[in-house]
């Protein structure tokens, strides 16, 4: 199956659901609010009035955070409107994900969703919400038609995992699913290039998207420096899976042609791609640091933890992996991951980056 039909979070609300599984992607979204703050008020500053402001967040999934920044927006503008005081404009709100997203999880959020907004007292504008399936690799909108873009914690992810490095005999990553530290500069290169496509792509699509004075802000996983660092959850993974292979509770052939569709770009990687393609002016980018167990009690038994980091990962990768190694072997995978997590995160603290930007159009 392609990229796009099995690359969608753990649907509805069971205990390895998405929904019940994102309160640490919640701490990047608590990350990005000044920025976000700032862009939709600087947004209001310097443009015309008006009476409908279209908002589009990429990357949506399902479940209670899909709500939180269309909150957070209307909070901007209900305070930014009224203290110059402006109408407040109605709120035009385009969810998108891929085909496969749980939208009918965000649908059945929206009657307590308006309910909360009409209690909070405010003088807030009407909202309306809509869905709009679709690649974000490629058109999903008019020409000059958004106003402010939101994605995160979805733009690391390809459109598809490099074809170079399964095309010849051999596979070129053999027995790893990503990067490593190790990994063959022809490897890193069939990652890094197809990064680039589709990044380029991401940025051309929103300009063309974008109203003349409109802006983006965006989040994803990064790295600090070049070098690909120890100790990361795909590396526990692929230990898990390699574990498995020795056990014959997988087919070797399947790890060795499993490569993760995904990226994690360096800060001068993105401001590179950024500036060759042309089409925005980056005004912030920043990266934070999050702690793979940062949502969790600090008292916490580590054994719960890693059970629970265990269940947010599963609830992001397992359609993925379900189609590349067999539903069967889920719950084994999952638990040993469990195991292995909490025994690191007992010893050292992990943590993963994520970088943060806002940029506007070039006009």
């Amino acid at each position: 199956m392609s990229t796009k039909q099995v690359l969608h979070m753990n649907t509805g609300v069971g205990e390895a659901s998405y929904a019940n599984n994102s309160t640490l992607q919640r701490k990047v979204l608590f990350e990005m609010k000044s920025i976000l703050e700032e862009s939709i008020k600087t947004l209001l500053h310097h443009t015309t009035f008006k009476s409908n402001l279209k908002v589009a967040d990429l990357g949506c999934s399902s479940g209670p955070n899909s709500l939180l920044v269309v909150s957070d927006i209307m909070s901007v503008i209900n305070t930014t409107r009224l203290g110059s005081k402006q109408e407040v404009p109605i709120l035009q709100v385009y969810l998108s994900d891929l085909f496969g997203n749980d939208f009918n999880g965000i649908f059945k959020l929206l009657p307590d969703f308006y309910q909360k907004i009409q209690d909070r007292g405010d003088k807030a504008g009407a909202c309306f919400i809509n869905a709009t399936p679709g690649n974000f690799y490629g058109r999903l909108f008019p020409n000059n038609y958004i106003d402010f873009f939101h994605s995160s914690n979805s733009l690391h992810w390809l459109s598809q995992s490099p074809e170079e490095l399964t095309k010849g005999a051999e596979p070129l990553n053999k027995g790893h699913i990503y990067l490593t530290i190790k990994s063959p500069k022809i490897v890193y290169k069939a990652y890094f290039e197809q990064f680039q496509r589709d990044f380029n792509l991401f940025l051309r699509s929103r300009s063309n998207e974008l109203t003349l004075d409109g802006s983006m802000v965006l989040s994803l996983l990064g790295r600090e420096n070049a070098a690909f660092e120890k100790g990361t959850t795909q590396d526990l993974i692929e230990l898990v899976l390699k574990d498995m292979v020795l056990e014959g509770l997988l087919e070797e052939t399947k790890l060795d042609c499993f490569n993760m569709p995904i990226y994690i770009p360096t800060v001068e990687e993105v401001k590179q791609i950024i500036e060759a393609e042309g089409s925005f002016t980056l005004q912030t980018l920043k990266t934070i640091q999050i702690s793979l167990d940062g949502h969790l009690p600090h008292d916490m038994d580590t054994k719960i933890k890693g059970e629970l980091i265990s269940k947010t990962l599963r609830s992001v990768v397992e359609p993925l992996y379900s189609a590349a190694f067999g539903k069967g072997i889920m719950d084994e995978l999952f638990s040993r991951f469990a195991h292995k997590i909490s025994q690191a995160i007992e010893f050292e603290k992990l943590h993963y980056t994520t970088l943060i930007m806002s940029m506007t159009k070039v006009t």
